[in-house]
């Protein structure tokens, strides 16, 4: 119960006018920066993270909220009305969104997207609210070995998992950790990596990374895949469902919330493979699958409310544990550390009423999305018409402002284009982002827990590893690295080993 009284404290924070108005102005950021054509959820929160400075952090982490689940009911609407995601996760959506929208049923696909959105987003912020203190709870008994532990599981997960290769993904965490100890080493004074350069000694500004890559290179390479292609917008019709597309809708909508909040929690779970697993089911249960392939609104109903239960389950280990899950809980993190705010277990103590009122802001922030988005479906068709060339030079505009009212210096917007070229590289060579990002953030984190650990036992490599919980993440390590190799010792022909061994 002292949860949801601390909830309702949350709740008479964020109702108050001026209050209100900034949720309202975040979901409207959100969806209007989300909404546009290449610009995912990450991008969009990395974008408008400047723009929260001058607030109070309750402030600016309630605007945040909105710009959060704004963003990710954004892509959807490019997803449906032309054939491009606006990320990974909202692949399946394109599948039968499309379709429906080339079949004149653009209004039912958005409609069911918002409206499947708000009942995922409502279930998992409320699954947020009981979970999150009982993982501070968990979190609190951890030493520092486990910390380390648990940082270097998100490295390998994040490393292995994301992307096509683990090569690249394992060369992106490496660019990560090396951008992260740029600067005077806390505890011996030593600079490193700074090239004697004094603007470096402080560091490289996680807004000024997350900006570069995600905003910087996502709009250089979108513009370059987009330059030779003309985008043809379909028109909506009416934006709502029929008796029969509800009829369809609610058990897919259930059914996605169930298998995005799991994997949302979970280190480099993501919201690919549940948004898959959704449509696989819904394919396998419907009374109609003649219908997939061409238009079934089940396959954006269930997916779309996977991957949006699946945003609020990557907040319960970011708020408890301080650990990102996906690139939009990354660049979310780097706004708590902007504001000197570390999350993790001792969050929920230091500050309490800035987490209640974040949570209950989630809750807010889902019903002004959903009565915005549907009455003002039409307004984001008119954006989708914008000119390129005006698209993407105003989000490098933006992208610049924002770094520059970092530390005011010219020199962050070097920096800012550097890293922005990087993430071109990157995206154009198959380099997954998440990992460089973990890199940064965790890196100096989990350097300074395996300096506490050794310091504990006097030097003693054995410190590094401590109790029951180092231990299973450590045996879930080794999986994660082994296995791979025995699957391709086991799959090799007999043919293969007999000219190895030859």
């Amino acid at each position: 119960m002292e949860n949801f009284a601390n909830l309702v404290d949350g709740f008479a924070a964020v109702l108050s006018p001026g209050n209100l108005l900034i949720a309202l102005l975040g979901v409207t950021l959100g969806t209007a920066v989300g909404v546009l054509p290449g610009l995912g959820p990450a991008m969009t929160v990395a974008l408008l993270l400047p723009v929260t400075y001058a607030m109070e952090p309750t402030q600016a982490f309630i605007m945040f909220a909105g710009i959060f689940y704004g963003g990710m009911y954004g892509g959807s609407t490019t997803s449906i009305l032309l054939n491009t995601p606006g990320q990974s996760s909202s692949v399946v959506t394109v599948l039968e969104g499309f379709k429906m929208a080339k079949k004149g049923r653009g209004g039912p696909a958005l409609a069911t997207a918002a409206i499947g959105s708000f009942v995922a987003g409502l279930i998992g912020t409320l699954l947020l609210v009981v979970l999150t203190p009982l993982t501070v709870s968990f979190a609190i008994g951890l030493g520092a070995p486990d910390y380390l532990a648990i940082m270097l599981l998100a490295f390998i997960a994040t490393a292995s998992v994301m992307g096509g290769s683990r090569i690249r993904g394992f060369i992106a965490l490496l660019v990560g950790l090396v951008v992260g100890i740029v600067g005077i080493d806390q505890v011996t004074g030593q600079q490193r990596l700074t090239f004697g350069m004094a603007n470096l000694a402080d560091g490289i500004d996680i807004v000024i990374v997350a900006v570069g890559i995600f905003a910087v290179g996502e709009a250089l390479w979108t513009a370059g895949r987009l330059k030779t292609v003309k985008d043809e917008v379909i028109p909506v019709g009416k934006p709502w469902m029929g008796r029969e597309d509800w009829r369809r809708s609610w058990g897919p909508w259930l059914r996605g919330t169930a298998y995005g909040f799991p994997f949302g929690a979970m280190p480099a779970g993501g919201a690919e493979v549940p948004t898959f697993l959704s449509y696989i089911t819904e394919r396998k249960l419907s009374k109609k699958p003649e219908e997939f392939g061409h238009g079934a609104i089940e396959g954006v109903a269930g997916p779309e409310a996977a991957n949006n239960s699946s945003a609020a389950g990557t907040l319960v280990p970011m708020l408890a544990i301080g650990l990102p899950t996906n690139a939009t809980a990354a660049v979310m993190l780097a706004a708590f550390q902007t504001y000197g705010i570390q999350p993790g277990p001792l969050l929920f103590e230091k500050e309490s009423a800035l987490v209640w009122t974040l949570i209950a802001s989630l809750f807010i922030g889902n019903v002004l999305l959903l009565v915005l988005n549907l009455p003002l479906i039409p307004l984001w068709v008119k954006l989708l018409r914008i000119p390129k060339p005006y698209l993407f030079a105003g989000i490098l505009f933006f992208a610049a402002m924002g770094a520059y009212a970092v530390n005011a210096q010219p020199f962050d917007l070097f920096l800012l284009l550097i890293l922005g070229l990087v993430g071109l590289g990157m995206r154009r060579f198959g380099f997954p982002v998440l990992p460089l990002i973990v890199g940064v953030i965790l890196g100096p984190v989990a350097e300074r827990q395996a300096r506490m650990s050794l310091q504990l036992s006097g030097g003693d490599l054995s410190g590094l590893i401590g109790g029951p919980v180092s231990w299973a993440l450590y045996a879930v390590l080794a999986v994660v690295l082994v296995w791979p190799l025995a699957r391709w010792l086991r799959t090799r022909s007999p043919r293969d080993r007999e000219l190895q061994d030859a």
